[in-house]
Formats: structure tokens, C-alpha cells, sequence
């Protein structure tokens, strides 16, 4: 028989079936190429299929045509793999996995040994592409497009002996972020990088309060701990509060306030609790001597819309605040369904009052609680002030004939205080339903996503700051803000540092609001849903973690050329012009994310050093309106809210339901390629960024526990200790990690029992510094979820 001619007269069963799925693989490339050209896409995938159906025809019949055909499609894909997104792994890897893997199926003597020697297909094309390939894809490995290596400066002596606030001693941790700053930060130096990698559990304590199936998605176990004297104070899921011995972590008492599980609520969480010490020339809001009981209380607010006044020594209700310990916060709203209004976060305590703000349900309806900001007297909760952002009125105290106004924007997070100043900052919300603004007024839309000051001993406002105008994308003021006396050329400036959602971080001087750092207004893509409008600017701070590259079809990832095709044209089908791209009926994609870039766990300053630790994200989500009609969106009970953030929401009120869901490929990957999670370091003196390193692997975020480090999507916040460590248990696998606050680098990890989605603290007890976070995992995003305190100390 002529060689020349291929011999189809023994192909195996084997072959056979590598045929059939070259053509199954050609045939998918093919088509959805053919989809993506149509979209003004990448002509690539429509090539490739085609030549793979001509491979897989070749590899029917046995031709010996067959390798060297997929050796010039292997060595042309990295080329244009190349051209396209450079030595790029994570965008390289899914471009070439599957061709390398069939390329080595074609390679292996086995596949053609039902063929004589003579007429098995040549194989050093195919070598040399797959050789080819391999070490591109190996080559990659050693470029670092996101990293920024660098450092901040070091502590000098003066700095290191200075004490941050003389009220909270050292080894303690009397509020959420420490003090009313917000700094997330500690004077303690026992642990430093030379010695963390030496740190061992020291404690661990389990609270009982697991997550159940009547509980809403959004159920979250995101506490950071408080520590007074020699207890640590914290809350579950459910709003049980836990006194703690600080040095072994045995129970001293807790307090259950009977939240009731309903899995229609959008949230079940508790941030943390407050702490009041009463001072000894202490005085009621009406000049009153304080009660002789409580001296020491721990401020409960929970999900139902209570909030509790505790004995911090017993855990007892305070008998002479409210009625038995407790005062509703429902008071004064027209809307009073329970979940509508929740006490997610920890309020901010003063010398006096107890400053609350608290979450509404979103995108549910226009008629829903009032974002009301009250001031409580802290022992007695008598009703000091309101300030109501959707009032004409802001101060106006509710009466027979007044309530609060429905539906104003409202602030969900955590609160910071300057009270030599007398001013507490509010970082305000949204008025939902966040997804479409057409029916808003000017009046309900003067505060939203704007830091806000007003007068402690008042509640009037001072002064305000609007970081996104008339906000269509949820992209309000996440995080607790962080105040810093910024050491200057021109002597000391007070300053107020608040991370938004849109990945910049807005720096004020915070006696009057002026901008320290420039955030000019800049034109944003136009063009909203009927019947709504857009602002034709945005400012953008000259301090921002937001891309500085708009996306496209090339950064679309996924696991193989498959999904990644699927990716690509998902995000061809949407609009999307940038940052502030409107939501429409076509479906928008929206980068940085609903999620944000920032979140509650807000940043990490070291007021003495003048740094500060960020843990940015970049997750992108897709915003898809609906109009009202046949197939519109209801809730599953007209009387309820839909239970999630995530997913089809109603908005009743408006003309419009909107869809709201993760940008991710049909495995359930995201879309755009990684990473997604950073750790940086922040020179406050200067406002540049020093360092920046993705963190976080994929080990729990797969089938198989694959530890790549990709830079994780997280949620919770950094703490940074004087000792130069920075600590993070924020990622979506189930780490803590510690870095050194002067590279960055990491020094040290170890492995929670349950998703870490918190933010950590420290104190000192017996001489020795812990570490403590909470390890309890998030619903909605997918870690792994328990009922977990770890305190963490050198041996």
C-alpha cells in the first residue's frame, strides 16, 4: 500500500472517540465563534473551530495529516494568545489548556498504536508547539502585572512612643475600630515580624449560634471583638452577646435578645456591640445623675429593630434605659415590618449619647423605613436628636402629627466620632430601590452616598460631602470612616479618610469638609432607562484603587477556552462604557462591583506612622432592568422582602424590577480574569500607594482544594499593630494571614475552622498580645460557616 495514502483500515475505538470530541470541541468553538464575530468580537474562536473540525475529520480517518495540522493550530493560538494579552497567566492559561492537553493526548504512542510504525502521524511539529506553549505559559509565571513592590516609610522614635487615644489604654479595644477614629489599629508591639510566624492558638470559643435553614441568605458572622479591662465582648449572627475571660477564653456570661429566624429578612448580622464606662462627673441628657447600676454597658442593637443597654459585669438588662433594658428603634417610622429595619452595625458611643443609624431592606419597594440618625441619651435612651436626611426638616422630632420621613437614605455601617471636635460622620447610603432613580427628589437625593457631619450634642449637620451623584449602582459609603491628624508642611491637619464602593478613597479635613486630597469632577457615560437621568459628572479622588483601564472581551476569563468564549460573549451582549455605565433593560455590566471595591471592614491607619492598610476588591456584577409587565418580578410575599440582595428584586414603586448577580461564566467562574483581592499600603503623607500584593488562593472556592493564588474577592477589614504586622482574615478561603505593614510581604498564615469574613483585633492580657478573630463564614458568599472565636499569641 502507498504510504502517502492514509490508511483508514485500522483506526481503533480509541481514536475514534478522540475524533469524535476534537469535533464536539471544534463544533462548540465553531459556533460560538461565530456568535462572538457577529458581536464585533474576536475572529480567533471561529478560525479555531474551524480548523479543529477539519482536525477531528483527519483524526477519523488516522491521517498523518493530523498533528502537524494541530501543531500549526497550537502554535498560531499561543501567538495570538500572546498578541493579545501578553505574558498574562491567568488570561494565557485559559486561551491554551485545553489545546496543550489534547496536543499531549496526540503526542502519546498510545493513542496510535492500533496503526503499523510506518503510517502513525509525524510527531516533532506537534513537540515543538506543545514545547512552545509550555514554556510561554511557564514564562508568564514570572511577570507580575498587578503587584506594586515598594515600601512605607519606617517608624521613627518619637512616632513609636506617641499613644494614640489616653482614654483606651494600650492592650485594649473599647470600640469597633478600636477608638471613635476608626483606626483598626493597636499601640502593641509584642508581635512583630521577626517572631509571627511563631504564633500558636491560644484559645478557641465556640458561641452554639449556627446558621439554620429558616435563616435569610445574608446570615454572616462578621464580629470584631471588644476588650475592657479583662473581658472580650462580642455578638452572634442572632445578637447573642458573649463575655469572655481574655486570658482563656471561658464564658463569663451572655445575653440572648430572642431575634426570631425569618429568611425573608435580607440580613441576619451583628458587627460588633459598643461600650460605655460612665465617667465620674457623668450627667443625663436633662442634667440628671446617672443611675447607680450599669456603670459599665455594652449597647446591643439587633436585626429585629431593638437595641439593648447591658450590665457589662453580669450581662443584665440596664433597668432605667427604655422599658426593662431596651428601647424600639421602629419608633417613628410608618413602616415598622420587621426585617425592614435592622441594627447591623455597632453604634457609635459617646461621653453621653448613643449615636444609631441602621439598614433597610434594598430594592424592595419606595415605601420602607426612614434612614433616620438618632441621638440617644446612653442611660436612660431617651430621644436626644434626630437627623432625618429626607426631611425639609432634618431635626424634626417625631409627634402625634410628624414621623420620620419614609424611605431616605439611610446608613447601614459603621459611624466615627471626633468629640474634642463634638462631630460624629455619618457615611450615608442610599434611598432604595438603588437601581433606578426617576421618581427621586432633589430634597431625598442631597445626602445620598455622602459622608455627613453633624454635631454630637445636636444632630445638626455641620457639613457634607457627596461622593456619587444621583447613584444608580448602589455605590454608596460602605465603610467606617478613619480619622488621622495628618502631619503636614503647614503644621497639623485633621483629616477623615472614607473608602467608598467605587474604589476611591475620599480624604476631607473634617472640621468644614474641604478636600486634602484633589477629586475633580469628571464626565462619566450618559444615556439612563426611561423615565430616569444621570449626572453628567463624577468626581474621582486623586486617591483610588479603581482600574485605571476600562474592561474588555480580552480580560474575560474562565477555566478553559470554553467558558472563556462564553465570557466573552456574555460581555459583548451588555452595555458597558466604564465606570457609572447606566443601568438599562439590556443589561449593564457594573465594575467596580455592587459589592464594591471597599466594604464595611473599611481601612487600617497608623496615625503615628502616617500609613494606612487597604484590602481593595475588583468583582464585577451585572445590573439588568425589568420592565413592569407580564413576567415582571414579584416577591414571594407582597407583604415581605425577598430575602437576598443577589437576584431578582422587585422595586415596587417604580417601573422597574432589576436583576442583580455576579458577572460569572456558566461553571460558575467569574468572568473577568483575576486577580480579584489586594492587600496595599498607603503613605499618608504623600497619598501614594506603596506597595500592593494580590491575596488569597482558591482552596476553598473549588471542587478540588487547589491553592492558586489568584487575589480572592473578601469581605472584613485589616488591623495593624505598631509592632509593623498587619492582620487579614478576610478571603474567600479560610486563612488568616499576616503581612509586614513595611512590604507587604506576607510573614505568616493559618487555617481557620470556617470562612474568616470579619475584621481582627488585638489587646494585651498577662503580658502576652492575642490576635482574635471571629470564623464564622458569610451565606451569599459561599465560605464555609460556623460558630468560631480564635484567639491567636506567641508561645
Amino acid at each position: 500500500m502507498n504510504s502517502s495514502i492514509p490508511d483508514t483500515s485500522h483506526p481503533s475505538l480509541l481514536l475514534r472517540i478522540s475524533a469524535v470530541v476534537v469535533l464536539l470541541f471544534g463544533l462548540a468553538l465553531a459556533g460560538g465563534g461565530l456568535w462572538l464575530a457577529v458581536l464585533g468580537g474576536s475572529w480567533y474562536y471561529l478560525v479555531a473551530g474551524i480548523l479543529l473540525l477539519v482536525n477531528g475529520v483527519l483524526l477519523w480517518r488516522a491521517s498523518r495529516l493530523t498533528t502537524l495540522l494541530f501543531s500549526l493550530i497550537l502554535f498560531g493560538t499561543t501567538l495570538w494568545a500572546l498578541a493579545e494579552v501578553g505574558f498574562s497567566f491567568f488570561l494565557l492559561a485559559p486561551r491554551l489548556d485545553i489545546l496543550v492537553l489534547l496536543g499531549v493526548w496526540l503526542l502519546l504512542p498510545f493513542t496510535w498504536r492500533s496503526l503499523p510504525a510506518e503510517q502513525r502521524p509525524a510527531q516533532k511539529p506537534l513537540l515543538g508547539a506543545l514545547v512552545l506553549a509550555v514554556l510561554t505559559l511557564g514564562a508568564s509565571l514570572l511577570f507580575t502585572h498587578n503587584d506594586i513592590e515598594g515600601k512605607l516609610p519606617e517608624t521613627t522614635a518619637s512616632e513609636s512612643s506617641a499613644q494614640q487615644d489616653p482614654a483606651v489604654p494600650d492592650g485594649e479595644w473599647h470600640a469597633y475600630g478600636r477608638t471613635l477614629a476608626g483606626e483598626h489599629s493597636s499601640p502593641l508591639k509584642q508581635i512583630t515580624p521577626q517572631n509571627v510566624d511563631k504564633l500558636k492558638v491560644a484559645w478557641t470559643f465556640r458561641t452554639g449560634d449556627i446558621i439554620g435553614k429558616n435563616d435569610p441568605l445574608e446570615s454572616t458572622f462578621e464580629v470584631t471583638p471588644l476588650k475592657v479591662g479583662h473581658t472580650v465582648y462580642l455578638c452572634s449572627p442572632h445578637q447573642r452577646v458573649f463575655a469572655l475571660d481574655a486570658s482563656t477564653g471561658k464564658q463569663i456570661w451572655t445575653f440572648d435578645p430572642q431575634v426570631k429566624d425569618d429568611p425573608t429578612w435580607q440580613h441576619l448580622t451583628c458587627r460588633g456591640v459598643s461600650y460605655h464606662a460612665t465617667p465620674a462627673d457623668a450627667r443625663t441628657s436633662d442634667g440628671m445623675t446617672p443611675p447607680a447600676e450599669c456603670q459599665q454597658r455594652i449597647i446591643l442593637p439587633t436585626n429585629d429593630g431593638r437595641m439593648f443597654a447591658l450590665d457589662a459585669n453580669s450581662g443584665q438588662r440596664c433597668q432605667n434605659f427604655g422599658q426593662n433594658g431596651e428601647i424600639d428603634l421602629k419608633d417613628g417610622m410608618t413602616v415598622k415590618t420587621p426585617g425592614f429595619y435592622q441594627g447591623t452595625s455597632p453604634p457609635v458611643v459617646t461621653r453621653q449619647l448613643i449615636i444609631m443609624a441602621g439598614a433597610v431592606t434594598d430594592n424592595y419597594s419606595t415605601e420602607e423605613p426612614s434612614g433616620v440618625v438618632r441621638g440617644f441619651d446612653v442611660y436612660t435612651g431617651k430621644l436626644v436628636w434626630a437627623w432625618d436626611p429626607g426631611a425639609a426638616d432634618e431635626n424634626a422630632l417625631p409627634s402625634a402629627t410628624h414621623h420620620y420621613t419614609p424611605n431616605s437614605p439611610n446608613s447601614w455601617t459603621l459611624l466615627a466620632a471626633d468629640e474634642k471636635l463634638g462631630l460624629v460622620y455619618v457615611p450615608v447610603g442610599m434611598s432604595t430601590p438603588d437601581i433606578w432613580g426617576g421618581n427621586r427628589t432633589p430634597l431625598g437625593e442631597r445626602y445620598t452616598s455622602s459622608l455627613v457631619a453633624l454635631q454630637i450634642a445636636t444632630g445638626k449637620r455641620v457639613w457634607s460631602y457627596q461622593t456619587v451623584h444621583h447613584d444608580l449602582w448602589d455605590m454608596d459609603l460602605p465603610s467606617q470612616p478613619s480619622l488621622v491628624d495628618l502631619k503636614t508642611d503647614h503644621g497639623v491637619v485633621p483629616a477623615i479618610y472614607a473608602p467608598a464602593k467605587t474604589g476611591n478613597i475620599f480624604v476631607l479635613d473634617r472640621r468644614d469638609g474641604k478636600l486634602i486630597v484633589p477629586a475633580p469632577e469628571t464626565p462619566v457615560p450618559q444615556g439612563a432607562a426611561p423615565g430616569d437621568r444621570t449626572s453628567p459628572t463624577q468626581p474621582y479622588s486623586e486617591l483610588t484603587f479603581q482600574p485605571k483601564q476600562k474592561l474588555t472581551d480580552k480580560d474575560m476569563w474562565g477555566a478553559t477556552m470554553f467558558d472563556q468564549l462564553a465570557c466573552r460573549i456574555m460581555f459583548k451582549q451588555m452595555r458597558y462604557d466604564g465606570p457609572f455605565t447606566p443601568p438599562n433593560t439590556q443589561g449593564t455590566l457594573v465594575f467596580p462591583g455592587d459589592v464594591g471595591m471597599f466594604e464595611w471592614g473599611g481601612i487600617a491607619v497608623d496615625p503615628q506612622r502616617q500609613i494606612a492598610i487597604a484590602n481593595p476588591m475588583a468583582f464585577p456584577f451585572v445590573s439588568k432592568l425589568i420592565p413592569r409587565g407580564p413576567g415582571n418580578p414579584a416577591a414571594p410575599n407582597a407583604e415581605h422582602p425577598p430575602g437576598s440582595e443577589i437576584g431578582v428584586q422587585p422595586m415596587y414603586g417604580t417601573p422597574y424590577g432589576v436583576d442583580l448577580h455576579p458577572f460569572l461564566s456558566p461553571v460558575g467562574l467569574p468572568c473577568p480574569a483575576p486577580p480579584w483581592g489586594y492587600i496595599a499600603g498607603i503613605d499618608l503623607r504623600t497619598h501614594q500607594i506603596m506597595w500592593k500584593h494580590i491575596v488569597g488562593t482558591t482552596r476553598d472556592a473549588t471542587p478540588l482544594p487547589l491553592p492558586f493564588k489568584v487575589g480572592m474577592p473578601m469581605l472584613g477589614g485589616t488591623m495593624v499593630t505598631a509592632g509593623g504586622v498587619t492582620f487579614l482574615t478576610a478571603t474567600m478561603d479560610n486563612y488568616i494571614r499576616a503581612f509586614d505593614v513595611t512590604t507587604g510581604k506576607e510573614l505568616w498564615s493559618d487555617r481557620l475552622p470556617a470562612g474568616g469574613q470579619s475584621t481582627p483585633m488585638t489587646y494585651s492580657e498577662g503580658g502576652k498580645q492575642y490576635i482574635v478573630t471571629a470564623a464564622g463564614g458569610h451565606g451569599s458568599f459561599g465560605t464555609k460557616q460556623g460558630d468560631y472565636v480564635v484567639a491567636y499569641a506567641l508561645p
